[in-house]
């Protein structure tokens, strides 16, 4: 039957164990969580979607008046004729269709012209009302909580997904977004509890590079951006300037994504040469992570095949591609998978013991959400001491790196107002 020959291909393939020790009961975990579901206020999702609805016409009536005639500015072709036709701004690229009206392209115009500016932040709010205000409140259950579902075969990297609706892009970069989370809120007598791993995907590197500067700075419990801008400008770490450290997560995040010299020189603003400046002194000073890139790039290529520390294959199609593109997006792929993968894995094995021991401790409290590297729980104020305790040693403890795993808890009374404890 169907089941002997998947065992037998799952055994063939070395991933029965993750099948059965991991994702297997996870499923289960997961099950539990989509069917406590969180709860959302509505009436303050609704206000929030009036407010986004004031600015949306506030923004409407600026670019109208800027442009001197109304037109529909979710049109991309009647944006474009305004902006490159009629007001003639610079930088207008020609498509088939029309102008080109993407993001890249506004962000290039918005500091000199306002009406660009407006238009990027219109777009960002109506975004907000359409898929988070709108969208949230059509899919508030009768119980008053949004049940979301946890989805464990879709990426190709093992990371969770989440869909219809999906809860983890509820936005927090912007001010304005971040106010979604407020929404999201305990039960009546009970707080949120938020544990997220701190830099697991840099941890992951550091244990799977072996490179003995970056071991060393999470083995000290050194801020890891510091310690590489230190590294890369040459500078004492109390020296390290603000802006500094903003560049060194950047190349520190770079690395991990396989990101371009192009890529880098775009998100920090600075000039090509300087963005391959700081790559290759990055390397300099981190020489076991390019070694281990160098040598995991050359390994796909052999076998075709990119894995997790527990064994999770990946297979990479285009690594042998004579097309450099394809090649480049391969060979990217090859080094972020182990790295993201493995940190997958290590949050799903943390579910497992942390839901194992809270049943075993008769505990009420919940796990309601899986954030990529955090959880959060829906707990009673008698049983948070005793949840930290678990919370640590479960998700620190989750597998045995050569260097330590760290989590940081945050407890409040909706999912955006949370203080560290």
């Amino acid at each position: 039957d169907a089941y002997e020959v998947l065992k037998e291909k799952l055994q063939n393939a070395e991933m029965l164990e993750l099948f059965t020790e991991t994702e297997m009961p996870l499923s289960v975990v997961l099950g539990e969580m989509e069917e406590e579901g969180v709860i959302v206020k509505p009436d303050e999702l609704k206000s929030y979607g009036d407010e986004l609805q004031e600015k949306i016409e506030v923004l409407e009536k600026r670019i109208h008046e800027a442009a001197g005639e109304d037109f529909n500015i979710n049109s991309p072709k009647q944006l474009g004729e305004i902006l490159f036709d009629k007001m003639a701004l610079p930088g207008g690229k020609k498509t088939k269709t029309g102008y080109s009206t993407n993001v890249d392209v506004l962000n290039k115009l918005k500091n000199d012209y306002p009406i660009v500016a407006d238009v990027l932040e219109y777009r960002q709010v109506a975004k907000l009302k359409s898929t988070y205000a709108d969208g949230l409140m059509k899919v508030i259950g009768d119980d008053g909580r949004i049940h979301t579902t946890f989805q464990n075969l879709v990426t190709a990297t093992g990371r969770l997904s989440s869909t219809d609706p999906n809860l983890q892009n509820i936005p927090v970069r912007t001010d304005l977004g971040a106010e979604i989370r407020k929404m999201f809120v305990p039960k009546p007598g009970c707080v949120l509890v938020d544990a997220d791993y701190s830099q697991i995907e840099l941890r992951v590197l550091a244990h799977m590079s072996q490179d003995p500067v970056l071991m060393d700075s999470f083995k000290n419990n050194e801020d890891i951006h510091r310690r590489t801008a230190s590294e890369v400008f040459g500078v004492p770490m109390e020296e390290v300037t603000k802006e500094m450290r903003r560049n060194a997560k950047a190349v520190n995040f770079g690395i991990i994504y396989g990101q371009t010299e192009f890529g880098l020189s775009k998100e920090l603003g600075i000039s090509r040469s300087q963005a391959r400046e700081y790559i290759s002194s990055y390397f300099e000073r981190y020489s076991g992570v390019k070694q281990w890139i160098d040598n995991t790039v050359q390994d796909t290529r052999l076998t075709g095949v990119s894995k997790t520390m527990m064994g999770r294959k990946r297979y990479i199609k285009d690594i042998n591609s004579k097309n450099f593109n394809l090649r480049s997006f391969a060979e990217r792929t090859a080094v972020n998978s182990p790295i993201q993968g493995t940190a997958a894995d290590i949050i799903k094995l943390a579910m497992l013991k942390v839901q194992e021991n809270i049943k075993a401790h008769k505990m009420k409290s919940k796990m309601l959400l899986q954030v990529h590297d955090e959880l959060i729980f829906e707990v009673p104020p008698a049983e948070i001491a005793g949840l930290i305790v678990i919370l640590k040693e479960c998700m620190e403890n989750a597998v045995t790196l050569d260097v330590p795993l760290k989590i940081d808890v945050n407890v409040g009374f909706d999912w955006y107002d949370m203080q560290r404890v």
